[in-house]
């Protein structure tokens, strides 16, 4: 069971386990706002390859977050495709040429420049996947709420962060159990029964999940009230860890490689590297 859970801390003990909470929320926001502001394929395609190698030395592994990752890939083709049905010639107007390649139904066509900005828009999002999982399956929720405080954001915003993300396993766990007492009992919501059959499980399943969450809520809530959560304007953090070189280094490190990535991207006055022209 421990093995299926998604988004849940994963103590591996890589270098990225050793940053500071901090440091990783920082780095991450740096890079995803520069993956989201560029639209050059070249910062794109060297933002992949180190978003790969991070993942790969922070001993993530594949079947750790596979749900999560065809889960992406499916937002990612539904992405392309709705916006492929509203905008089909959307590459065209950005980089302001037209290679036809294929003439499909109506005002359907294929284009060169619209296939090279599907490129970079699914490049966008394939950068940004890799280190949103490295960041949240390697940060103790206890530390990213500290880190969240440490950038400005309110503590209890912090804290109730660090308990969602904490709680996700439970929920994950609670529906484990359930499933397996109500297949235990007889019900299948598998694919071998009719779809009413499989809903009215999915109800059996679902109604207790419910209500045992509401009732964790609640305890939780009536113990965090108990010992007066909320009424100070700031709180100490037992999570929190002090800076080290390493820290250090990768903040500087990270830094200079999200505005260099910028300076590339702007550097001729659009966003959009343009090789049609």
């Amino acid at each position: 069971m421990a093995n299926s859970l998604i988004l849940s801390y994963l103590p591996r003990g890589s270098v990225v386990h050793k940053l500071t909470g901090t440091t990783k929320l920082i780095v991450f926001l740096l890079f995803s706002v520069a993956t989201m502001v560029t639209y050059d394929t070249r910062v794109l395609v060297v933002f992949l390859v180190m978003s790969l190698v991070i993942f790969k030395i922070s001993r993530v592994r594949y079947r750790d977050v596979k749900l999560i990752l065809w889960m992406a890939f499916v937002f990612l083709l539904l992405n392309n495709l709705f916006v492929y049905l509203f905008k089909p010639e959307y590459g065209v107007e950005i980089y302001q040429s037209r290679t036809l390649l294929v003439q499909l139904v109506g005002p359907y066509t294929l284009t060169a420049q619209q296939l090279f900005y599907h490129l970079n828009m699914t490049l966008k999002v394939v950068v940004v996947i890799p280190l949103a999982l490295v960041f949240i399956l390697c940060t103790d929720p206890s530390e990213f709420a500290a880190s969240l405080a440490s950038i400005g954001v309110s503590y209890r915003i912090g804290y109730a962060v660090a308990l969602a993300l904490r709680y996700i396993p439970d929920v994950q766990r609670d529906y484990h159990n359930i499933n397996q007492a109500q297949q235990a009992r007889g019900v299948d919501i598998s694919g071998k029964d009719k779809l009413m059959d499989r809903l009215k499980g999915s109800a059996n399943i679902l109604l207790p999940l419910i209500l045992g969450s509401l009732n964790r809520i609640e305890v939780i809530s009536n113990a965090m009230e108990l010992r007066g959560f909320g009424k100070n304007k700031s709180r100490t953090w037992y999570a929190k860890r002090p800076f080290a070189t390493r820290d250090w280094v990768v903040l500087i490190l990270g830094t200079v490689i999200a505005l260099g990535s910028l300076v590339l991207t702007f550097w001729d006055g659009s966003r959009y590297f343009n090789p049609f022209v």
